[in-house]
C-alpha cells in the first residue's frame, strides 16, 4: 500500500473518532424543556456514567489500535496515536485513583472527569449537602495529587 493511502486511511481513521465522540456527546445529552422535570437516582447516574466511560474509552483505543497497527514503525500517524493512547490510559488511570480516594475521604461515590486537552478537573460527589470543609478535603487530595491546581477544580455535588 502506498503512503499517501495510508495517510488518507489514518486521516479517516481520526476523523472518524472525532464523529464518533461527537455523536456520543449528542446521543447522551437529552435536552429537555423547562416544565419537565427529571429525576435520575444517584445511584443510577454514577453507574450510567462509568458505563459510558468504559465504553466510550475503550473504542477509542480500538480505533487507536487499529491506527498503530496499519502504520509503519515511526511514521508521524503511528507516534501521534502512540502518544494518545498513552495520555487516555494515564488520564484513565488518574480518574479511578481520585475516585477511590475521594471515596476513601468517606464520599458516598464520586466519578472524576479529568480533560484530555486542558487542565480542568470535573468531580461529581455524591453528597446530600456539600460543605465547605469536603470541598477543601477534595481540593486537597487533587492537589496531593498533582492532578490540577484548586482554580481548575469543579465540584458538582448530587444529591
Amino acid at each position: 500500500m502506498s503512503k499517501k493511502k495510508k495517510i488518507v486511511i489514518l486521516s479517516c481513521m481520526i476523523a472518524l473518532l472525532a464523529v464518533t465522540a461527537v455523536f456520543n456527546f449528542l446521543f447522551t445529552t437529552d435536552t429537555y424543556s423547562e416544565d419537565q422535570s427529571i429525576t435520575v437516582s444517584s445511584a443510577n447516574y454514577f453507574a450510567q456514567y462509568r458505563t459510558e466511560r468504559m465504553t466510550t474509552r475503550n473504542e477509542e483505543l480500538l480505533q487507536l489500535d487499529s491506527i498503530i497497527s496499519a502504520s509503519q514503525d515511526g511514521s508521524v500517524e503511528k507516534n501521534q496515536a502512540l502518544q494518545m493512547k498513552t495520555e487516555l490510559t494515564e488520564i484513565t488511570e488518574k480518574e479511578l485513583l481520585l475516585e477511590s480516594l475521594i471515596k476513601a475521604y468517606g464520599f458516598e461515590d464520586a466519578v472524576v472527569v479529568i480533560g484530555l486537552d486542558s487542565d480542568n478537573v470535573n468531580v461529581i460527589a455524591k453528597s446530600a449537602d456539600l460543605t465547605t470543609d469536603d470541598a477543601i478535603k477534595i481540593y486537597s487530595i487533587i492537589q496531593e495529587e498533582n492532578i490540577a491546581s484548586p482554580e481548575n477544580v469543579k465540584i458538582i455535588p448530587i444529591s
